[in-house]
């Protein structure tokens, strides 16, 4: 079975077995699932082991008593059951299919809201509510008519949308066989002979634009070494549409072409600050994910190391900075939709996986992202982590045909030469080795990379073979040491500096990981080596 996330959760069967609190969270679990995405509650199923106790017996009139207890615990909540189920090991469990909450907001019967965040069900604070009550479609701005009609619009933007789409390999052929009008209707840009918000960002002329709330406004500001500003370019006058704007950024932002410029044979490698598909995957997720109900500008700030795009608005509940990876959520789904069938931007929920394998084939950190309720600020480092892996990471783009997985794996293990299992995961957000596996067992089978220790202690390398074909430059490090080699390291430090500190040590081998040398000492303690005083200030010494 798969591991608990956004819409699985396990629960024993002795949460029914124990009276008003078991059921009471159970209720807390179908309301955050309501409020989210939906999602299925497997009941009888252990957290640790993912399977039902063995020999496990459930009568069918607990399962209905079950359904109709919950029902009595949660409002706005569409709960059914699949029955009894006999797992392989002759347990019985059933799962609860849990609808999601499309037009109202879910509660407990005591009138408290939670939302499915991951794998955790979180309560809803009150600062989010009206983020939540917009994200159910309880105003749904994109679908707001406005008071301007159709003969309004003028005909020349109204025949360039038509010709983009029918122009675009990603629409599908009836569409592209509509009229004029049946494209608009088609896309939400119109209700009847009425122009929604959507509509008149997209077909109308600045006046009719600026008086819906609230348009497409932007910033840029360049600042140099002081954070004084050297530049600033405004759009406030409202004259072009989504897609004219992200052009008109793209020509105006000079300083966001800059590049690095490296040796490479007998010619010269260049690398741009940010990558032109990173940055347009960045600006457009500024423009999809703003909140057109806040009053506030589109902030792309340019620093001589870093670039901050921010929009007004939050991350969409559900949504956080450990999980963005993996979460899939749309504020504004009909625009999302027109960028892209206008191949303005990667598929829903695509984004950033493109943003970590692009930075991570150019030896750069993946973007550090902020969010509070009313915005969401994304930065942007232009620094390279390590050239000299350069090499490496081109011959292994030209050689090897990697998944994006892959490349997203293969980027931050090359970035130090090696990483840990745990540290991996944390990069990749994910929870779980399993998860962990389809990212880098491709690898291992190619022989890109390798692997030692088990379990937690394991950590992936970059495969030595793979550096010298490459013929990279990288500098010889201690931070694959073997575990025999790294002994013996030790053992010749302590020689020199008998009653020495971990952090001691540490300090004369800055190569190694804290946590490896940390643990090869304490593996050597009675052995080869001695402990002296407390637990706080232990020193170290040969036997």
């Amino acid at each position: 079975m798969d591991i608990e996330n956004q819409k699985i959760d396990y629960k024993s069967i002795r949460k029914i077995r124990t009276g008003d609190k078991g059921f009471k969270e159970l209720a807390i679990s179908c309301v955050a699932f309501a409020n989210a995405q939906g999602g299925i509650l497997y009941i009888g199923i252990e957290d640790k082991s993912l399977i039902p106790l063995e020999g496990q017996t459930i009568d069918e009139k607990e399962v209905n008593e079950t359904v109709s207890r919950l029902h009595s615990l949660c409002f706005n909540v569409s709960l059914s059951s699949s029955g009894l189920i006999k797992h392989e090991n002759g347990g019985e469990y059933f799962q609860i299919v849990v609808a999601p909450s499309i037009k109202s907001i879910a509660t407990t019967s005591d009138g408290k809201i939670y939302l499915r965040i991951a794998d955790k069900c979180e309560p809803v604070r009150n600062e989010d509510l009206q983020r939540l009550s917009i994200e159910k479609g309880a105003y749904q701005w994109e679908l707001l008519a406005t008071r301007v009609a159709l003969s309004d619009i003028p005909v020349e933007n109204v025949k360039k949308f038509a010709n983009d789409i029918r122009e675009s390999d990603r629409v599908k052929e009836h569409v592209k066989q509509m009229s004029n009008l049946e494209i608009l209707e088609h896309y939400n840009l119109i209700d009847g002979e009425i122009v929604t918000n959507l509509g008149v960002l997209w077909l109308g002329n600045a006046k009719q634009r600026s008086r819906i709330s609230f348009p497409i406004t932007i910033q840029y500001i360049v600042y140099n070494h002081l954070e004084q500003k050297v530049r600033k370019v405004e759009w406030h006058d409202n004259m072009l549409n989504p897609k004219e704007l992200l052009l008109a950024i793209e020509t105006e932002a000079t300083e966001l072409g800059y590049s690095y410029e490296f040796p490479d044979g007998l010619f010269r490698k260049q690398i741009r600050h940010y990558h032109p598909k990173v940055l347009r995957e960045l600006l457009l997720n500024a423009f999809a994910h703003k909140s057109f109900t806040i009053s506030s500008d589109i902030m792309i700030c340019v620093y001589p190391d870093r670039l901050e795009i921010s929009n007004p608005g939050g991350l969409p509940l559900g949504v956080t900075k450990d999980n963005i990876l993996h979460q899939r959520h749309r504020r504004n789904p009909y625009f999302i939709t027109i960028m892209s069938d206008l191949k303005l931007m990667e598929g829903e929920g695509s984004g950033y996986d493109l943003i970590y394998e692009l930075n991570g084939m150019e030896a750069k950190r993946p973007p550090f992202i902020e969010s509070s309720f009313n915005e969401t600020k994304v930065t942007l480092y232009s620094d390279i982590q390590n050239t000299d892996v350069l090499p490496l990471l081109d011959y292994t783009l030209n050689n090897y045909k990697l998944s994006q997985k892959g490349y997203i794996a293969f980027g931050a293990i090359a970035a130090g030469t090696k990483i840990q299992a745990t540290k991996l995961s944390s990069y990749l957000q994910l929870s779980d080795d399993e998860r962990l596996r389809s990212y880098v067992e491709p690898l291992l089978r190619d022989g890109i990379i390798n692997k030692k220790g088990t379990k937690k202690g394991t950590t992936y390398y970059i495969n030595p073979k793979l550096i010298a074909n490459s013929k990279a430059n990288i500098k010889t490090s201690l931070k694959t040491i073997e575990p025999y080699a790294l002994k013996a390291l030790i053992m010749e430090d302590l020689k020199y500096h008998p009653q020495s500190l971990i952090s001691e040590i540490a300090e004369r081998l800055p190569d190694i990981e804290r946590s490896d040398l940390r643990k090869m000492i304490y593996s050597m303690v009675g052995n080869e080596i001695n402990a002296i005083g407390g637990k706080t200030y232990r020193r170290y010494e040969l036997i």
